[in-house]
């Protein structure tokens, strides 16, 4: 039985019938039924717990870089360059748990208190060159518009008839390799820049632009001041160039914050493309569907250094204040709750990119269908 003693399908919780689609109808519970069936200390946000978190972060990020700083440059050129790429990905992993506390920053799940809250995330996100405010706000007319064609903030798939050319092209396994490669290095330098995957505006619009159409008027000042953010950051980038040089700036600094953008590319796009994974047009759609239309993944160890955002996404796109350190015990709780509308995939992560690159190009209605404002993944 479910929340007001519905009945309620059963969780699709194994790997059994994994591409099987998820309901697109409404569903037989409500967002104040969820919230009921989770546990109320888990709604608590602690600024000493959160705080706790951050340090720890910071400090592991300190020390891989005093191993790499002091050690790797006594290495003999074979062993360097093997230790390079070690360092890159466990520091870019770490930074990247980094960037998951700043964003839940954003979504006022770290205090009580917003000023704490866009304090911390402005720091965190601007040390990682994301404008935290700007991205802040267009985040959030994501979750009030999670797979809708006609209001998304970002990832809003093409129709079949829209495909482009080079996607034809490159679909095959050498143009895959090249499409998941460009996404992961320039997917969300794109996105921040010219708004690529993102919603159709009258006119250009990035994440830099005070008067872009992202934003309202009321968000412009803090518009700007994410830019003087990353323009203190960059100056003393330069100043650490101007010292070091650039190489061992962009060893030390550089491409671990290329990690940190390949990774939340590769997260945030395995959780929205699934073949299990409705989009709806503006006849369709309403908010829960919206928030219901995304899939959880597991990244193995890297669960726990990312926080847990990569296992918590369905939960996170219901109630997006709950503090990671909370949210896999209130996912849990509300998993009986949505029966087959919460999906997990753990196939490996390289092997489900892989598909989904394949399996996902473009979407479409079911020919004869009565939800003809429901649109899933095809491939060519």
């Amino acid at each position: 039985m479910g929340a007001g003693g519905r009945m309620i399908e059963p969780a699709v919780d194994d790997q059994q019938n994994l591409l099987e689609r998820v309901p697109c109808s409404k569903p037989p519970f409500s967002l104040a039924d969820l919230k009921k069936a989770i546990p109320s200390h888990c709604f608590e946000r602690s600024v000493i717990r959160s705080s706790y978190y951050v340090v720890h972060d910071l400090i592991v990020a300190y020390v891989f870089y005093y191993l790499a700083n002091t050690y790797i440059p006594l290495l003999p050129s074979p062993f360097a360059y093997l230790a390079w790429p070690l360092y890159w990905f466990c520091q870019g992993s770490i930074l990247t748990g980094v960037w998951v506390i700043g964003h839940e920053c954003g979504h006022h799940a770290f205090s009580e208190h917003q000023w704490v809250d866009d304090t911390v995330g402005f720091v965190l996100h601007s040390a990682l060159f994301t404008p935290y405010f700007s991205w802040k706000y267009s985040h959030r007319n994501h979750h009030a518009n999670t797979n809708s064609l006609d209001n998304d903030e970002v990832y809003i798939p093409k129709v079949k008839s829209k495909v482009k050319l080079y996607s034809k092209i490159l679909n095959n396994p050498p143009g895959r390799v090249i499409t998941l490669a460009f996404r992961l290095i320039f997917g969300f330098p794109l996105y921040l820049f010219t708004n690529v995957s993102g919603k159709k505006y009258e006119r250009f619009a990035n994440h830099f632009d005070p008067m872009s159409p992202i934003f309202t008027d009321r968000e412009r000042v803090q518009v700007l001041l994410s830019d003087l953010g990353l323009i203190a950051v960059g100056y003393m980038v330069r100043k650490a160039v101007l010292a070091k040089g650039a190489a061992w700036v962009m060893c030390i600094y550089g491409v671990p914050v290329l990690v940190v953008n390949a990774f939340f590319v590769l997260i945030t796009y395995l959780h929205h493309t699934h073949l299990s994974l409705p989009h709806y047009d503006s006849t369709e759609w309403d908010w829960i569907k919206g928030a219901l239309s995304t899939i959880d993944r597991d990244f193995g160890f890297l669960n726990r250094v990312f926080h847990d955002v990569t296992h918590t996404h369905v939960l996170h796109h219901l109630i997006s204040y709950i503090p990671h350190y909370h949210a896999k015990e209130a996912r849990d709780a509300i998993k009986p709750v949505l029966g087959a509308h919460y999906k997990i995939d753990r196939t490996p992560i390289i092997k489900a990119m892989w598909r989904e690159a394949k399996e996902c190009v473009y979407i479409e209605t079911d020919e004869g269908s009565k939800h003809q404002g429901v649109y899933w993944y095809h491939k060519m």
